[in-house]
């Protein structure tokens, strides 16, 4: 997918999308094919789909919110709500530098435990100028920080991801995950003791009407 074809389904999915947006949006591609060359973070195939893998893929997370949960939206919309964001196993920035880009109000923590991705990471958010960002190279359980929300894109199984970041969320954590996820959301809620309703799934085809994104969800966890 080239930059006008994904320009045309995020103007037409965020119509209040700004030129100075959709210019970071434009960049992507340049600067991740700089720095994939020198440190490698992701693969030639995938590189070449960048904006519909990688860019769209993360802000499926936006669209969810939107179409499903409109004010949990408006608070990262808007400024002054100080909304807080861990990126956990960032890799090489996803999803966290879409929506950083996406939502300039929120805070976001990008963090990942090999640094090679973190550089990445933070020299693409340099360039962007993205103030809204930070990276951090660390494991999950040495943050003393809580924040609001918790996203990921399929770092690890249910089972392992969520005891890396139990009690570091207020909110909810968003998780982009493909394939049969029925087995690991009931192993999940049957490890940890959750309440029916705790696990909410809703799927990224619903939006993009792409065969790679078939059986790829947002997994909302209270």
């Amino acid at each position: 997918m080239d930059f006008e074809r994904f320009k045309g389904i995020l103007l037409e999915s965020f119509p209040e999308v700004t030129d100075g947006q959709l210019d970071k949006f434009s960049r992507l591609e340049s600067l991740y094919r700089d720095w994939n060359s020198k440190i490698n973070v992701i693969s030639r195939k995938d590189l070449d789909g960048l904006y519909d893998h990688h860019v769209l893929h993360s802000l499926a997370i936006a669209y969810y919110l939107k179409a499903s949960l409109p004010e949990e939206y408006s608070q990262w919309s808007a400024s002054g709500n100080d909304v807080k964001v861990l990126d956990l196993g960032t890799g090489g920035g996803f999803p966290g530098i879409p929506l950083a880009i996406m939502f300039p109000e929120v805070r976001f923590t990008l963090c990942d435990s090999i640094r090679k991705k973190t550089i990445v990471a933070s020299e693409v958010a340099k360039d962007l100028a993205l103030q809204n960002v930070e990276i951090v190279n660390a494991r999950a359980e040495t943050l003393p920080v809580k924040f609001d929300y918790v996203v990921s894109r399929a770092v690890a199984s249910l089972t392992d991801f969520y005891p890396w970041v139990k009690g570091k969320y207020t909110k909810s954590i968003l998780y982009l995950k493909g394939g049969d996820i029925n087995e690991e959301i009931i192993e999940l809620m049957t490890r940890q003791k959750m309440r029916k309703g705790s696990i909410s799934t809703w799927r990224v085809d619903s939006w993009l009407d792409d065969n790679y994104f078939e059986g790829k969800f947002v997994i909302n966890i209270l």
